[in-house]
């Protein structure tokens, strides 16, 4: 039984995790000061790089679109997984057994060594058909793909390989690597006979199918020769790693795409989905062998943040009785979605390949710029199974038709369907209207829908993506900003205090030895640090923070900035991030010291100026004849904090 990650183990994953060393893998990153680094964002499209890593306190922070995190919530992020799933990649990457909690065991570290080794073989065997395609042997692999307008650009790009004719090249290249029989047969590369084991895939053109974080877990093979006697498409079978339900090709190249664009178009086959992305449409996938499913759309919700503000599914299919059937399936599935769903097909019946060497790239643009709502599609494609010149093909037609726009599930575009559906069938509206009331009806009360091909029966649920999104009509208006909320407003950078206090900030987080030991700046940096007074809302909760977190993790610079983070009230955690990352002003380690201690300095030194400011004011309200010691008292202060002032001066 799998139970929750011990709260140390997940620290301690944070802490020994290089985030450079991660962020690496997405990001190129240069150096960008001592100890940071800087890219472009991989979360929103920019020019110059501001996306920031500072390995020090292992954190990034993006200046641009403001993302932050660590390296948990990056690896979250980028390939879409739980934060249990996050910890635990990263806890396998630096070898760290974690411990669970409620007496769970997490992933069984057998299972996991196994799981690893097959995803070990299929990496070597991804290279070894990368490798074959350039050989003599593979010619007619880079003849197909040249003659569909691929070139060895492409096919390096999408990972594209040849498997040779031979019946154990692939087993022999695994078994000198030193993976076992018992090992090879779990992979579903290789098919079993009387003389044990061989190649499955065989003279054939090969794509890696890979899973959303890039590890390849199948192949997709295209046959190349007229002997070959099997399917044309020949896929894994199902396996430990592979199931083709939960399986999207192409998605580890889109992800990011999907994402961002909140898009993702779904194509029938490996090389249209080359065609899309070289074309510049990089939300396309396909399925793998199967129809688009709800494990399918489970992905998809999760990289398209499905959840009624927005995005769009779009299914492209071939023109054909085979195209439109798999358009009414997926107009089945169209409940499951919250985002609009709609359908482009080219009237000529080319795939988005064809189309592509037809026409050129902006052709497969246009087709994905010309979609049309599912429903709509769904609709249409009833009628023309109808003859619509006779009475009696109408009244069928709308028995089949009704039920499909009783499923819109958008209150506002009901109506105006139910208007279109009357003019195609040339039906009083009224008419129209009583069928589609008396269809949606049925479907709520769970009765069978008669007539509809393809999505009888299914019942429709309220809140469908074509409807409104929050704040339109019907929808509750966003709430006002809280008093919170306008307090941790974004300070004036123009304004000389709070430059100031956030530049300490900046100096405590980065920098936190700068308060330790009784020489810096003059003994007691600390209490000092603590005692001061800032004046800006959000630079105040900050120090506050800082002071509830103390100086307990300050000799470890993760756990130091996590604490203070975990202080702060959550609209500020962002900030922090940003304080933490930001490159100080400094090229060496000496000059990066002279920098703290002259900011801390001027924090002082402000602090000590108010303090004499407010005394002076007290001084001058003082009637000395009667207060005489009150009086001496002051000047005692104010000279003392004079001193201090001058000590501050001689030590920056």
């Amino acid at each position: 039984m799998a139970g929750l990650i011990k709260r140390e183990d997940i620290d301690e994953v944070r802490q020994r995790t290089d985030i450079k060393e991660v962020v690496d893998g997405y990001v190129t990153l240069k150096g960008a000061g001592l100890g940071t680094f800087k890219g472009l964002c991989p979360f929103h499209d920019e020019r110059s790089p501001s996306f920031t890593v500072r390995p020090q306190v292992g954190r990034y922070h993006c200046f641009g679109c403001g993302e932050d995190g660590d390296a948990i919530s990056f690896v979250q992020k980028m390939d879409h997984s739980s934060f249990h799933e996050a910890v635990e990649k990263l806890a396998a990457r630096i070898g760290y057994e974690l411990r669970y909690e409620d007496g769970g065991t997490g992933p069984n570290r057998e299972e996991v060594g196994k799981r690893q080794r097959l995803l070990d073989a299929h990496k070597i065997a991804d290279e070894f058909f990368r490798a074959q395609l350039l050989t003599a042997g593979g010619a007619e692999g880079r003849n197909f793909l040249h003659g569909r307008g691929f070139d060895r650009t492409a096919a390096e790009q999408f990972g594209v390989g040849y498997a040779p004719q031979g019946w154990d090249s692939l087993l022999k290249h695994l078994r000198g690597r030193g993976f076992t029989d018992a090992e090879l047969k779990l992979t579903g590369m290789f098919s079993e006979g009387n003389r044990g084991i061989y190649d499955r895939f065989r003279g054939r053109l090969i794509w890696p199918i890979r899973d959303i974080a890039g590890d390849t877990i199948g192949f997709g093979a295209r046959k190349l020769y007229e002997d070959d006697q099997g399917p044309k498409y020949l896929n894994t079978p199902e396996t430990v790693l592979y199931k083709k339900s939960q399986v999207l090709y192409g998605i580890d190249l889109a992800k990011r795409n999907i994402a961002k664009d909140r898009q993702l178009v779904v194509v029938e086959g490996y090389t249209d989905v080359m065609a899309c992305h070289l074309a510049g449409v990089g939300t396309a996938v396909a399925t793998c062998g199967t129809a688009f499913g709800t494990d399918h759309i489970k992905i998809a919700r999760r990289l398209l943040s499905d959840d009624g503000t927005g995005g769009e599914v779009i299914f492209t299919f071939d023109g054909d009785a085979a195209g439109q059937k798999a358009a009414l399936r997926a107009f089945e599935e169209d409940q499951r979605f919250v985002a609009q769903t709609y359908v482009a097909v080219e009237p000529s019946g080319a795939d988005p390949c064809d189309l592509r060497q037809l026409k050129g790239d902006a052709a497969v643009r246009d087709l994905i710029g010309t979609r049309r709502p599912l429903f709509e599609f769904a609709i249409r494609a009833s009628l023309k199974r109808h003859n619509l010149d006779t009475v009696e093909g109408r009244v069928a037609a709308l028995r089949e038709s009704a039920p499909v726009v009783a499923q819109i599930r958008d209150s506002g575009i009901r109506p105006a369907y139910v208007r279109e559906l009357a003019g195609w069938l040339g039906m009083p509206i009224e008419e129209v209207s009583r069928a589609v009331g008396l269809a949606a009806k049925r479907a709520a009360s769970g009765a069978p829908a008669t007539g509809t091909a393809g999505t009888a029966g299914t019942p429709g649920t309220p809140g469908h993506g074509q409807g409104t999104t929050p704040g339109q009509a019907g929808q509750p208006a966003a709430a006002p900003p809280s008093d919170a909320h306008i307090a941790f407003m974004r300070p004036d950078p123009r304004d000389p205090i709070a430059a100031m206090e956030r530049q300490a900030l900046e100096v405590v987080i980065q920098n936190p030895a700068v308060l330790g030991g009784e020489a810096a700046l003059g003994g007691g940096a600390w209490e000092r640090f603590e005692a001061c007074h800032f004046v800006t809302p959000a630079y105040s909760a900050v120090h506050t923070a800082i002071r509830a977190a103390g100086l307990v993790h300050a000799g470890d610079p993760v756990a130091w900035v996590e604490g203070i983070r975990q202080e702060v009230p959550e609209p500020l955690q962002g900030l922090v991030s940003e304080l933490a990352v930001v490159p100080l002003p400094a090229s060496t380690p000496e000059a990066l010291q002279r920098y703290c201690r002259d900011i801390l300095a001027r924090l002082f030194e402000l602090q000590i100026t108010r303090v004499k400011a407010d005394k002076m004011g007290q001084l001058q309200r003082l009637d000395a004849s009667a207060q005489p010691e009150e009086f001496q008292r002051l000047n005692r202060e104010l000279m003392q904090l004079e001193m201090q002032r001058r000590a501050l001066r001689m030590d920056s």
